[in-house]
């Protein structure tokens, strides 16, 4: 905490019960680490490739088949590395020549600065938009790819997924709205994201949906005999997952409270239910902010506020820094604003597994430290 930072004790009564509100890595629930120590001592320790964990691996993938509602021919990719990884996977398996990306942030903007990079590809198209916004695509035939972030986790910002092309393949980066936001398979043809957001895990894993033209296009890059690293090489990955393991050995523990997220999801209602359980609190948010007279929603379109990472604005006289050093002091963390951004605001991630009831307590704390600031 900063030296002219208030030093406010909140009181006990108005805590959240849970006190962590992070953007990822998010709230793991007890239940999955009580889970995770009853599978020992079969589970943890033991091979990647045997029974024990490839069935575990095995009901991961047909739950999330489940869960995202994904049509027959389409297959649950996983493999080490996370999204990070992932971004270069794409770029060398997935991308013949030209794609276009939106950029609204800096983790879409990661991934399209990285491609722009790649000696071996044409033309990258980039469009950008102001932290706050989401750009459109503009569609051209020239383009075999298009690409963006479905929630982009720096800003809370969140864009409708929706195919700009029949023909070219609609890569869209999940990693903060798998889970806590609905999406019609139909409308991507690779899905991509990590664990440790909504589902409530620990990050180091892709999960990547992929569509029947997302499988052919890496089958067609890899007969080019494009160079490819085999860390990266999806078609490893493929042929991997359909074993119901990774190329290399994971971190078991991440895919065990993986899974038991994912069937809880599907035991409680699927991606209806869990969605919902985000819209809840995010929408808690932006009303409290509204109504407060010192904060307001960071994202002006209301269409474009995330259901899962809200980001809140204070007036000049009141410092977002001092809420989240105040609110950490006091034990409630992780709500700090995406440190690159630079706004007077604070971040809350408010995933699937964090209770509405929670949220509603965080809110009331910040009221009672802005009354005694």
């Amino acid at each position: 905490m900063g030296k002219e930072t208030p030093q406010l004790i909140i009181p006990e009564n108005l805590k959240p019960k849970d006190l962590r509100f992070g953007s990822g890595p998010s709230k793991i629930r007890a239940t999955q680490i009580a889970a995770l120590a009853a599978a020992n001592p079969s589970y943890l320790g033991t091979s990647h490739r045997q029974k024990t964990v490839r069935d575990v691996v095995k009901s991961l993938r047909q739950g999330l088949a489940s869960l995202f509602n994904l049509p027959t021919d389409y297959e649950v990719v996983i493999g080490n590395g996370g999204t990070t990884a992932f971004w270069d996977a794409a770029i060398f398996n997935l991308i013949n020549e030209n794609a276009q990306f939106l950029s609204f942030g800096e983790f879409s903007n990661k991934f399209a600065q990285a491609a722009s990079a790649a000696p071996f590809l044409k033309q990258v198209d980039i469009i950008k938009s102001e932290p706050g916004d989401a750009p459109d695509y503009v569609p051209n035939s020239i383009f075999d790819a298009y690409a963006s972030a479905h929630n982009e986790t720096s800003t809370g910002v969140m864009k409708e997924v929706k195919r700009p092309s029949d023909s070219a393949l609609h890569l869209i980066d999940a990693t903060s709205a798998a889970g806590g936001a609905m999406v019609d398979p139909k409308e991507f043809d690779v899905y991509y994201f990590g664990p440790q957001k909504s589902f409530g895990s620990d990050g180091g894993l892709f999960v990547a949906l992929m569509s029947p033209l997302a499988i052919e296009r890496i089958a067609q890059i890899k007969a080019s005999k494009r160079w490819i690293p085999p860390f990266l090489d999806l078609s490893i990955a493929l042929e991997n997952s359909r074993l119901q393991q990774t190329y290399n050995t994971p971190a078991l523990a991440t895919i065990h409270m993986f899974e038991n997220q994912v069937s809880w999801f599907n035991q409680q209602g699927g991606l209806s239910w869990s969605s919902n359980r985000s819209k809840e609190s995010s929408d808690h948010i932006y009303t409290w902010a509204e109504n407060s007279g010192f904060a307001k929603p960071f994202v002006n379109k209301k269409e474009l506020r995330s259901t899962v990472v809200t980001t809140i604005d204070f007036i000049d006289s009141i410092s977002g820094d001092d809420i989240s050093a105040i609110l950490r002091a006091n034990s409630i963390v992780d709500t700090d604003a995406y440190r690159k951004l630079g706004k007077n605001q604070i971040r809350i991630g408010v995933f699937p597994s964090v209770e509405l009831s929670d949220v509603q307590a965080l809110t009331n704390c910040i009221d009672w430290i802005v009354e005694h600031l």
